[in-house]
């Protein structure tokens, strides 16, 4: 038998016919059968690549298959075609582990529900398309994905089960609701529930039992990757606090498909920013907030940042003091609320480093942002803006005000050292300054002026700001200090005013002013 005799048909040949040479055509014959050798082992070679799992570093070049047609141009495309579709089954088979005689005109597609890695674009799939002489193959990969997900859950129930454990100590003082509870509650979440939003929650009006107690339902964002951390973080804090003003937590739940909730206590008389700055008309609570319940807020969320600080076994520092977190009773009693960024601390003299500095541009103390210096002064600074706005009725950030008023602070800071003498030019102008209620205007803008010295150090403590609001005797300690009472109502900070004004303070209005335009006319979207 002849040499010509020995060669036999390769597979995927485009003929079915077998392929003889003649003996005109011997070197041929000879080029052709070198050509498949090479070709099969260029093939069992990336089939070892492949299963290797070296795909990914393999040359542009090596992927794609050539074959040699018979040289002619008709029906090339037919064949390259056919060729095409059956590579790609038997990839998708080797990956699988099926049968290629059982793919051979599957549809790739159809095959596994997975997803599919294609190490070719659509540019080079064009390219190599009908047109050319030569067949081509698109490498892809089929991975099942069932072990991933399989992980992912695993992975998720981990997750519950180190949060379950965190908040045991507390979980039996609480009441643990359904998910099935918190969607029945919320009427599925209802935009007509909303109450407000923050950066990684939206809060929702629900009515919970057989009473149908109205509560306020917080949905942690659960594709944020920290909300179980600041899941933890506020239920362990918030569950440890019991006082007239502030917000008591109800209860939770936990669901691994659905996030995270937290369920409070429902105030029924909205919040101080609305009551402060909202001027819709035909809204309930939008007429001027009368002084009598100004003053009587500014001493109940002082009581509720004295609590936080001193009457717990551990430092509160909230972190987040503003209007849009103190709401008001039907009494108009105000309540502290919202510790998704409380942290505790060791002691509140004691100041920590925060590597990322959280809260809302105007009420930030200077040595957060600049330092990220935590400590119970920086709720006081905070403190001191929200008693400025109630002195005024101004926001701690205006676009639209003249020039070198858009900071309240910064405006105001020259007129808090006259003390009483500022009262016509602080006070809001849709408040009546009466006989009867200079006093406390007088004592809570010296308050005011303490709690928003630049300098931490000199910042009185809370309870001192309490008996500055009160008319009590100065306690000594602050006297020793010397933190810069003159004893006549004013203030002398730390810093000379132009210090404060060239340094610190731009600063604080460079940062306050950031996105001021877009988010002014939403009271709800917090700047976290």
């Amino acid at each position: 038998m002849g040499f010509t005799d020995s060669i036999e048909e390769p597979p995927n040949a485009s003929s079915s016919a077998p392929f003889y040479a003649s003996s005109s055509s011997y070197s041929e014959a000879k080029t052709h059968y070198c050509d498949y050798n090479e070709l099969k082992i260029k093939s069992i070679l990336r089939k070892m690549v492949w299963e290797l799992g070296l795909g990914c570093i393999v040359p542009p070049r090596w992927r794609r298959i050539s074959v040699q047609n018979d040289g002619t141009e008709g029906g090339g495309d037919k064949r390259n075609d056919k060729n095409l579709e059956h590579n790609k089954a038997w990839l998708l088979a080797e990956s699988g582990g099926c049968g290629g005689a059982e793919l051979t005109n599957a549809d790739p597609q159809s095959v596994h529900s997975s997803f599919r890695f294609s190490f070719c674009s659509q540019v080079e799939l064009e390219s190599m398309n009908m047109s050319s002489s030569t067949a081509a193959t698109v490498l892809m990969v089929n991975l099942d994905n069932g072990l991933c997900e399989s992980r992912a859950k695993e992975l998720k129930w981990r997750r519950i089960e180190s949060l379950e454990r965190s908040i045991s100590p507390v979980a039996n003082t609480l009441i643990r609701f359904s998910y099935g509870e918190i969607l029945a509650a919320t009427r599925s979440f209802s935009k007509g529930r909303v109450l407000g939003r923050g950066a990684l929650s939206y809060v929702f009006r629900g009515r919970v039992g057989l009473l149908r107690t109205s509560v306020a339902i917080k949905r942690l964002d659960k594709e944020d990757k920290e909300s179980s951390k600041a899941f933890c973080r506020e239920l362990m804090i918030a569950s440890s606090l019991h006082h007239p003003n502030v917000v008591p937590l109800v209860g939770f739940c936990i669901d691994p498909e659905e996030g995270l909730f937290l369920v409070y206590k429902y105030v029924s008389g909205g919040s101080l920013e609305r009551h402060l700055h909202e001027k819709k008309r035909g809204i309930k609570g939008s007429a001027t907030l009368p002084w009598s319940v100004r003053y009587k807020v500014a001493i109940g969320i002082a009581q509720a940042v004295a609590y936080l600080h001193n009457g717990t076994e551990r430092c509160v520092v909230h972190r987040d003091i503003k209007p849009s977190n103190i709401l008001l009773s039907s009494k108009k009693t105000p309540k502290l609320c919202d510790f998704g960024l409380a942290t505790w601390t060791a002691a509140p003299s004691i100041p920590f480093l925060c590597k990322t500095v959280k809260g809302t541009f105007g009420y930030l103390a200077p040595e957060y942002f600049q330092h990220g210096k935590v400590s119970d002064k920086t709720d006081v600074y905070a403190l001191g803006v929200v008693l400025l706005e109630l002195i005024t009725g101004r926001k701690p950030i205006e676009a639209r005000r003249p020039q070198g008023e858009e900071n309240l602070v910064l405006w105001a800071k020259p007129l808090l050292h006259k003390g009483k003498g500022a009262i016509d030019e602080l006070l809001d102008p849709r408040l009546k300054c009466t006989l009867r209620n200079s006093n406390q205007v007088a004592r809570m803008i010296e308050a005011t002026a303490a709690c928003v010295t630049s300098e931490e150090s000199r910042r009185p403590a809370i309870g001192e700001i309490i008996a500055i609001l009160k008319g009590e005797e100065q306690p000594v300690f602050s006297r020793r200090k010397k933190s810069g009472f003159l004893g006549n109502g004013c203030v002398i900070d730390c810093y000379s005013q132009s210090q404060q004004t060239n340094s610190e303070m731009k600063s604080h209005l460079a940062l306050a002013m950031l996105g001021v335009s877009e988010l002014e006319d939403d009271d709800h979207l917090y700047c976290r």
